[in-house]
């Protein structure tokens, strides 16, 4: 199960518990394993085809991450969010991604803004299922992790979003969302990188009082997302 990450430029060796840990992380992302749900290992090393060994030590990586947590009787479960923690980690993501932004001001291309154009204009289809809203906004957002053309920046910011139980909510008002974009997007056109940064860095920070404060979905459709495969593990290792 072992394999490369090629994400980050060089091929990267991974080992059999970084590919678990990034198939547990996208499990607990995605809701796949949900808050409070006991991780048990003999059946998660069964899930993933490989010995307990590698799952006990991807649990130790993901309690370090904050995702799990284990008690005194050496049970693992998923860890229950908390208001404090999601403000927390929307103001690490800020402050990461207005520095991507700021990065990707000056190396940007007519094409990567085409792109960036295309994915907002997706946005506005008013039939977009929740699923599908959440991942044309996380492709337009990791689309400026690439550009800025920091390996390290991207495999952070990568961690960021899947630290998030079922990743970033969409939950502001789409209109909003959609301007905020069409800003930052004019900024990076410009090339300012001080605007592109600080229009970023207020577009991730005015989304804490939505996160902190669930408000009700404003008619979208749900569909279930598909439960990640051991046989993908090293595609969820990339993230994108």
């Amino acid at each position: 199960m072992a394999g490369y990450d090629s994400s980050a430029g060089p091929r990267t060796y991974l080992s059999k518990s970084a590919l678990v840990a990034a198939g547990l992380r996208e499990m607990i992302m995605t809701g796949d394993l949900a808050p409070g749900v006991p991780l048990r290992q003999r059946d998660l090393a069964e899930r993933f085809g490989v010995s307990p060994t590698p799952v006990r030590e991807a649990i130790r990586m993901l309690e370090s991450e904050g995702l799990i947590k284990t008690d005194s009787h050496k049970s693992s479960t998923v860890r229950e969010p908390d208001a404090g923690a999601a403000q927390e980690r929307y103001q690490i993501r800020a402050a990461l991604e207005g520095l991507a932004s700021n990065l990707a001001a000056s190396k940007i291309t007519d094409q990567d803004l085409a792109q960036l154009v295309a994915y907002n204009e997706r946005l506005l289809d008013p039939s977009l299922t929740d699923v599908e809203v959440q991942e044309i906004n996380r492709q337009l957002h990791f689309h400026v992790y690439l550009v800025a053309g920091s390996p390290l920046l991207l495999s952070l910011m990568r961690l960021l979003w899947q630290s998030f139980p079922h990743g970033p909510q969409y939950l502001r008002p789409r209109e909003e969302s959609l301007a905020e974009h069409r800003q930052l997007i004019e900024a990076l056109g410009r090339h300012d990188s001080e605007a592109a940064q600080a229009i970023t860095h207020g577009h991730i920070i005015g989304a804490i009082p939505y996160a902190v404060t669930p408000q009700k979905k404003r008619g979208r459709s749900k569909q279930p997302r598909k439960q990640p495969s051991h046989a993908h593990a090293s595609e969820i290792a990339e993230g994108v």
